[in-house]
């Protein structure tokens, strides 16, 4: 059993549990819970940054276009991108698909949860200024362009299931090496790790934190390994990040989506 910390729908209180991520169980006092059993909230009251291009696989797949324009060259900073509130997702909601596309792009990322105002950091300090550990969705429409930000492909309402609870950061022994699976309707159709993280947990802290503050409860995606798997309506997407457990949606109809989020 690990520590975690998480927020049932209805709450604005974190609750302390025990989590068994192996079977997707956890603990408050002496009840143990399924996490199909209840309802929980999105555990995040911060900002969301994605990362672009951290995996070596997903820069190496660029070949000669990173020297070419507009890039001229590989990424010599992170190149980041928000997920606004309203993409914001829980565990077990729908993942809304627009009318006018047929797949989303299933994009599993390992969430740093930032856990006091963060600031020019070194790399010897840098994981102090973590609290915690969650799994992202990064959902996509997708699309080839990665130099202008893709707001219409990434910053959808409910593009972002996030959760589905916080581990707390002495709970991972090594953020940089941790297995990530994607499954869609039970299937596994990606596999990698964080090891293969061009920047790791650390440095992409510096690095990001050279420019610009991370404020407590803020969320850094890591990045999205190469060849995000494609889902599309009445999909069951499943993602399991080693150590944190796994994050469940189902793929449904953008009007349905918006319905729902209506009552």
């Amino acid at each position: 059993m690990i520590k975690a910390k998480m927020k049932l729908l209805g709450s604005n209180h974190f609750e302390s549990i025990e989590v068994d991520p192996k079977n997707n169980t956890f603990t408050i006092g002496d009840q143990s819970f399924h996490i199909n059993d209840v309802q929980l909230d999105t555990p995040i009251k911060g900002t969301v940054y994605g990362t672009l291009l951290n995996y070596k696989g997903a820069l190496e797949q660029l070949g000669n276009q990173v020297h070419e324009k507009p890039y001229a060259s590989p990424p010599k900073a992170p190149i980041l991108y928000i997920k606004p509130a309203n993409t914001f997702n829980r565990q077990g909601e729908g993942i809304p698909m627009p009318s006018e596309v047929t797949h989303l792009e299933i994009c599993a990322s390992l969430g740093i949860v930032i856990g006091k105002k963060a600031v020019a950091l070194n790399e010897e300090t840098a994981l102090n200024y973590i609290a915690g550990y969650t799994i992202g969705n990064d959902i996509s429409i997708p699309h080839d362009s990665l130099f202008r930000p893709a707001v219409s492909y990434k910053a959808r309402d409910g593009f972002c299931p996030i959760g589905p609870w916080i581990v707390e950061k002495n709970q991972l022994h090594d953020p940089d090496n941790l297995t990530i699976r994607v499954y869609i309707n039970d299937e596994l159709k990606q596999e990698n790790s964080t090891k293969n993280l061009i920047r790791k947990v650390s440095q992409l802290l510096v690095d990001v934190t050279e420019f610009m503050s991370l404020n407590p409860g803020d969320v850094l995606l890591t990045g999205v390994p190469e060849n995000a798997p494609l889902a599309k309506i009445g999909d069951k997407v499943r993602i399991e990040i080693e150590g944190l457990g796994c994050l469940e949606n189902v793929i449904v109809e953008e009007q349905s989506f918006i319905w729902r989020g209506a009552q």
